[in-house]
């Protein structure tokens, strides 16, 4: 009663909601057999949806616990999908953290809802902590929906780029899934995996190898450059990447290395007796004659070859079982025969593991074993099957010890098997015996032994064991036979001996192994053969199929032999076998028939039926079923299950001829080494003097040389205030301390100048420090001539004048393509500007062309100054869309397009021109713009509320909205008196250009800087009345609005334009080639640079 009691208690209790923290009690309530499943308040996770609401972050960090813990015990718990979702804009870390791991998991099953959080995960791809940024980029590659391929590819493409390396992991990890969603996206995948492999970090090694091999595993030119590095890494990496980095490199080893034991390169030479015979002086002749013909060149192993087995070496130690298991593939594959033995040690050390790992390991061992004995026959003890060996182990443990066997070790295996025999295991028992009887076939001097104790086994209670040593004993007798007939009586007696069990054994392999050695050997029992076959004939009909089949045999032998005692006995069994229900056995019955027994109408063969039947059978192969798994790469699916498995790449053979090794040198960056004779010859051409070489730098020869130059002007302009004097060197020190001199006021006027400046470099050296020791440091930079310094013309800063705009400044500016020394002016030249503009340096226009072209080459996009000024659109387009449909909206209608003019709210908003129809039969009052549901950085400036659309009517209002240069729609509400609607604002990436004037020259060098990852192009075929220059810009200016550049080049037009949000260049230019066209787009913002090159696509390529 007591325990009714409970269950019933326990069936009330269940009106609460279930727990879901991971407890029994909570396992017990949410089993969909408990009575709660069928309750009508019955609501499944309700507890942690309303924590998930709440604005609380220790609830709703508590509940993403308590779901985790649901998905790591293998629960659903997708339902939760919708209240999860919502906390990917948590500012909380750690919830943000347990957010993305849930939607890693989900976001496959649940595209549509994951769809919707696709800027919020673009946002976070720009977090500060990597842990957030790896995740976003994580949850982004498993939304598995080709529409978001190219903002995958784009992201990838950053995060390679990424600071942290886990981040740059993470991206290596996205690559395969992106290549499986859309395949034709491999040669930029290629890229992107080409500068992966080329990173120095042992973390990404690994990934980078792993993306390598799913994606172009038959690129292997991208190995080369990094082979060295990767074997130089391999003991760094973390563990599963050192499984898939070695895999790797043992195919490459098989390509690119010749075959280490080759027999024509290895010249084993045999130990001579002590005392030669006449034999040996035989052979010597022989051998001098034979030495006037071209030896074979001994074999010398490659350095790289050898620096990856020395390096694998070590991770044999590994405590991980598949780091232990691709080293030993790895020699076995690859290493030369003496060295391969070293695996054994470690893979023995592997068997005391979980029996998952023992069976792999065995599996491996068995197939090296089969042709390699002595790497494993010291462990022979090892392989000794337990007691509580599963029987999977238990085969494989017998296989090797099978294998193992030699004449020395033979005895100890076979007293081993006999221990086995009686295992309680049946199946483990017939395998023993089976062993036995290979052991017997391959070592000649133990085969009578174990034929002796096969037989005894004969007498066994087990049937099982009776039944496969019959079986056995069948096939070496027929060994014997075919080899030599040497013991007829005692085959003799083992074939009576079995007669006698015939008709007590019951196993259908065995009867049928008695019945065949009785025909087959009948003329050594001709009194008991007949005598068998009557037994048999009279329970023929129950005897199974392969027994029937034996007895038909049987019959037909004993006809052949002694036709007399059996012919009638024979026709008795074929009629019998004549309505048989199996039509093996009928068939074969009349076959048979023909043969033995002929009619009038007797065939051709019927005279060579005995020649047929008592022919010499072939013996029976007893070999290792792990004799031809080598064929598959060890530590494989594909060798474990003998089969070729999907995804399975066969291991290459070695090369007959070396490839070029020289493939896998990389070039070493070598110290800059000036030309001094080339210096010296501009020196005298332009009537200066040579000066002696100096401290080589590492830039190139031509600032070099412009360095030189600049000093040279720099002491004519010393002479004229000084005495000049004849050495050179004298004057550039005089020269320099002039200079030093000048900046001395300059310097302490601006301190606070060159710190901004020093911080925005992020250059070593401190600005804060005194005086002297920065005029030291000018001193020591000027000396070894490191960058070219702007030098004045004019006279008047070395009479000490104190204007502002003859003052220069040493500012130490980074960029990204070197370290380049500055001299700006003080006042005039703003601190950390992007875009250096001659004409803002004053009247004594000190700056040279060259440092004006580098100080422009700090800006990427951005404000471009001068040179670029927004105009006025060349294409007003007329296409229009639909806003809100007039059913959806009750008669109202509402209709947008882009004006392309500028906005008068903001300069950054795109203009919108709404067209609003009252279709409906009652006017329509207070239309407005409602509530708005925009993503971060977007703005929408609303149109006046129009109080009044009468009947029929038709009313245009401008509104503005600021998309803040993304792809993404601007949601928002039209609301009129009655109802609300909820309607989307697309904007084509064109439309969200405005176009600006640029100088040819302005536009190459700002698509100079918009290269590489910012720059986007393809080709189009374009029909014949498609390419005059009028078709070329109205297709351009239908997709973006943007601007002609006026271009000197032939068949080269070229459009400017620039973001209205981010003012970010875009640059397109098209270059026609007969009937193609090649499009490039050049953008800071890389997702407009892709969807405008598609589009361009689309419109050069359609039809009017």
């Amino acid at each position: 009663m007591a325990s009714n009691g409970g269950f019933q208690n326990s069936g009330y209790n269940n009106d609460r909601p279930p727990s879901s923290t991971g407890s029994g009690d909570a396992d017990v309530a949410t089993d969909p057999a408990s009575s709660s499943f069928f309750m009508n308040d019955y609501k499944k996770h309700d507890d942690l949806k309303q924590m998930l609401d709440t604005n609380k972050d220790n609830l709703k960090l508590e509940a993403m616990k308590r779901i985790i813990g649901m998905v790591a015990k293998g629960k659903d718990a997708s339902d939760l999908f919708p209240a999860v979702v919502k906390n990917v804009v948590s500012k909380n870390l750690e919830v943000k953290k347990l957010v993305y791991v849930y939607l890693t998991r989900y976001a496959e099953e649940q595209q549509d809802l994951a769809l919707l959080s696709i800027s919020t995960f673009q946002r976070a791809l720009k977090d500060p902590n990597q842990l957030i940024r790896a995740s976003a980029l994580r949850v982004l590659s498993s939304i598995r929906v080709p529409v978001i391929v190219p903002i995958m590819m784009l992201s990838i493409k950053e995060s390679c780029n990424d600071m942290s390396p886990y981040v740059r992991k993470t991206a290596a990890h996205a690559i395969p899934k992106l290549f499986s969603l859309d395949p034709e996206l491999k040669d930029q995948l290629i890229e992107v995996i080409e500068k992966l492999l080329a990173d120095k970090t042992t973390l990404v090694a690994g990934s980078a190898i792993q993306a390598f091999e799913e994606v172009c595993p038959e690129r292997i030119d991208l190995i080369h450059k990094n082979y060295r590095k990767l074997c130089n890494l391999l003991v760094d990496v973390e563990e599963w990447g050192q499984v898939v980095i070695i895999n790797m490199l043992t195919r490459y080893a098989r390509t690119q290395f010749v075959n280490p034991n080759r027999d024509d390169m290895i010249e084993e030479e045999s130990e001579k007796a002590f005392y030669g015979s006449d034999e040996d002086e035989e052979k010597e002749d022989k051998e001098e004659e034979e030495d006037d013909k071209p030896k074979k060149k001994p074999y010398v192993m490659d350095p790289d070859h050898r620096l990856l087995l020395r390096n694998c070496k070590p991770l044999l130690n590994s405590r991980n079982a598949a780091v232990v298991m691709a080293v030993a593939q790895l020699y076995y594959h690859c290493a030369p025969r003496a060295e391969v033995g070293m695996v054994a040690k470690s893979l023995i050390r592997l068997l005391r593991s979980h029996k998952e790992v023992q069976y792999i390991v065995l599996s491996n061992i068995a197939t090296m074993s089969v042709k390699r004995k002595g790497m494993f026959e010291p462990f022979l003890k090892s392989f000794y099957v337990h007691s509580t060996d599963p029987t999977h182990v238990k085969l494989l443990k017998l296989e090797i010890l099978t294998n193992l066997g030699t004449e020395t070790s033979i005895s100890t295996i076979i007293r081993e098997f006999q221990t086995y025999i009686t295992s309680t295991d049946k199946e483990f028992a017939a395998a023993t015996i089976q062993a036995i009887g290979r052991c017997a076939s391959t070592i000649p001097e133990i085969t009578d032994t174990c034929l002796n104790g096969l037989v005894r086994l004969m007498s066994n209670r087990d049937e099982t064991v009776v039944a496969e040593s019959v079986v056995v004993i069948k096939k070496l007798l027929q060994m014997q036979s075919t080899d030599s007939v040497s013991q007829p009586q005692e085959h003799k007696d083992i074939i009576v001996h079995m007669a006698k069990m015939a008709q007590d054994i019951t196993v259908p392999m065995a009867r049928a192994s008695i019945l065949w050695m009785i025909g087959e050997y009948s003329d050594r029992v001709p009194k008991i053969a007949p005598d068998v076959l009557r037994q048999c004939a009279k329970n023929f009909i129950n005897e199974e199929d392969i027994v029937k089949l034996q007895i038909l045999n049987l019959a037909a032998k004993l006809c052949i032999t002694n036709s007399k005692q059996t012919k009638l006995l024979c026709q008795y069994v074929f009629n019998l076998a004549k309505y048989d229900q199996n039509y093996d056995i009928r068939d074969r019955a009349r076959f048979l028939r023909q043969l033995i027994i002929p009619g009038e109408k007797a065939g051709a063969f019927a005279k060579y039926a005995k020649k047929m039947f008592l022919a010499t059978k072939p013996a029976p192969v007893l070999e290792s079923k792990f004799k031809d798994r080598d064929q598959f790469q060890l530590a494989t699916l594909s060798h474990v299950l003998n089969t070729k498995a999907t995804g399975y790449r066969e291991i290459p053979d070695f090369p007959e001829v070396a490839p070029d090794p020289t493939v896998r040198n990389v070039e070493v960056p070598t110290a800059w080494v000036a030309d001094t004779n080339l210096l010296a010859q501009k020196k005298k051409k332009k009537g200066g003097k040579v000066k002696p070489a100096k401290k080589k730098s590492f830039y190139s020869d031509e600032e070099s040389e412009e360095e030189d130059e600049d000093e040279e002007e720099e002491e004519d302009s010393s002479d004229e205030t000084d005495s000049s004097e004849e050495d050179s060197s004298e004057e550039e020190e005089e020269s320099d301390e002039e200079e030093d001199e000048e900046d001395e006021k300059p310097k302490k006027k601006s301190k606070k100048v060159e710190d901004e400046e020093d911080e925005e470099s992020s250059e070593e050296v401190d600005s804060s420090e005194e005086e002297e020791s920065s005029e030291e440091e000018d001193e020591e930079e000027e000396s070894s001539d490191e960058e070219p310094q702007p030098k004045a013309k004019s006279t008047k800063a070395k009479t000490g004048a104190t204007s502002n705009a003859a003052m220069l400044l040493d500012l130490d500016l980074t960029m990204s393509l070197g370290d380049t020394l500055v001299n700006q002016d003080a006042e005039e030249a703003e601190v950390g500007s992007t875009v250096a503009n001659p004409a803002a340096v004053g009247k004594s226009d000190f700056l040279m062309p060259v440092l004006a072209q580098d100080m422009s080459s700090l800006s990427i996009g951005g404000d471009t100054g001068r040179s670029t000024t927004v105009t006025a659109p060349s294409f007003i387009p007329t296409k229009t869309y639909e806003l809100l449909n007039r059913i959806t909206g009750g008669g109202l209608s509402i209709t947008y397009r882009f004006t392309r003019t500028v906005s008068i709210f903001s300069e950054k908003m795109a203009s919108v021109e709404l067209t609003l129809t009252n279709s409906s039969d009652k006017p329509v009052l207070n239309v407005k713009i409602g509530d708005k549901k925009l993503q971060s950085g977007m703005e929408i400036f609303d149109f006046p509320e129009i109080g009044n659309l009468g009947v029929g009517a038709t009313v245009t209002a401008t509104m503005g909205i600021n998309f803040a240069d993304t792809t993404q729609p601007a949601t928002f509400d039209v609301c009129t008196q009655e109802k609300k609607f909820s309607v989307t604002v697309k904007a084509p990436v064109g439309e969200q250009i405005q176009p600006v004037n640029m100088a040819e020259n302005e536009f190459d060098k700002q698509q100079g800087k918009l290269s590489g990852m910012n720059e986007n192009s393809g080709t189009v075929d374009m029909a014949t009345e498609n390419t005059d220059i009028k078709t070329i810009s109205r297709r351009v200016y239908e997709v973006a609005n943007v601007v002609q550049v006026p271009s000197m080049q032939d068949n080269t037009y070229k459009f400017a334009g620039k973001t209205l949000s981010a003012g970010a260049l875009v640059l397109i230019s098209v270059k026609l080639d007969g009937r193609k066209a090649a499009l490039k787009v050049n953008c800071e913002k890389m997702v407009i640079g892709s969807m405008l090159l598609k589009d361009l696509k689309d419109s050069m390529t359609k039809k009017d």
